[in-house]
């Protein structure tokens, strides 16, 4: 079976500084796939690199079996990759329902004369969008929160509103940027059974990248370890706990 995102010897270089070396894998449809790696392993690049933020010194990116390396953002979310931020980017002002919306028109089906006219086909697609989102915030459990403006959800809300604005893409694979950064145990257990949840009923599959090991390793079914740049593992949970490159990295001794 083919991956759905591969990533084949990516490099990123910045000036003299070689972010990430030789980056490769493999997701396939339906994974739950983590990202992992100390502070500074070159995480937040490789996902730039994977969504179009970043174009690769060298290496090439394929998703859905085209090549997209170097494709803008806007581009890879149309062919069905959407991602969030660490950093959470909301339209404040508007509402919970208004923000997921935003994200349903990538695949609206509407033309100018449709929009300025608000011809009929307009008023459905309008429709079909609003429906989405209400069914998104209600999978979200921010259903009773659709009026609200961004700005006046809680931490934990605004992450899950994120997600859903995200999802309203339709995309194949979301890829969730430190998702649980914030979060409190009971919020990050919630959000470990809501990722899960978007995998196994809305059938998308998940890259995620997490500094939280309890989380990850309870959670996702294969990861890869990055430590300045480099991969150091790749395989299940257990493999990756009892690797000795892994402890190293993330403790500075060696086991044994």
């Amino acid at each position: 079976m083919s991956a759905l995102l591969a990533a084949d010897q990516l490099t990123m270089r910045f000036g003299g500084l070689t972010a990430v070396k030789e980056f490769s894998c493999a997701i396939e449809s339906g994974e739950l796939f983590g990202l992992i790696g100390p502070n500074g392993a070159g995480k937040t690049t490789v996902f730039n690199l994977l969504t179009g933020v970043y174009r690769p010194s060298s290496g090439t990116v394929t998703f859905a079996q085209s090549d997209i390396t170097g494709q803008p953002p806007p581009s890879i979310a149309a062919r069905g990759m959407s991602r969030t931020f660490q950093n959470i980017r909301l339209f404040d002002e508007l509402s919970a329902l208004e923000n997921v919306m935003a994200g349903a028109h990538l695949r609206g089906n509407i033309n100018l004369f449709d929009a300025l006219l608000r011809t009929g086909r307009h008023a459905r697609e309008e429709k079909r969008q609003r429906d989405w989102a209400y069914k998104l915030l209600a999978f979200m459990g921010l259903e009773e929160r659709a009026g609200l403006a961004a700005k006046h959800l809680p931490y934990g809300d605004r992450r899950k509103l994120e997600i859903a604005r995200a999802l309203a893409t339709e995309p194949k694979l979301i890829c969730l940027d430190e998702p649980a950064a914030g979060m409190n145990p009971s919020e990050k257990q919630g959000l470990a059974q809501l990722i899960r949840r978007i995998r196994d009923q809305l059938h998308v599959t998940v890259l995620l990248i997490e500094h939280d090991m309890q989380l990850v390793m309870g959670l996702c079914e294969r990861i890869v370890v990055l430590d300045h740049g480099e991969t150091i593992a790749c395989g299940k949970p257990r493999d990756i706990q009892s690797d000795a490159r892994v402890i190293e990295a993330y403790l500075g001794v060696a086991d044994g």
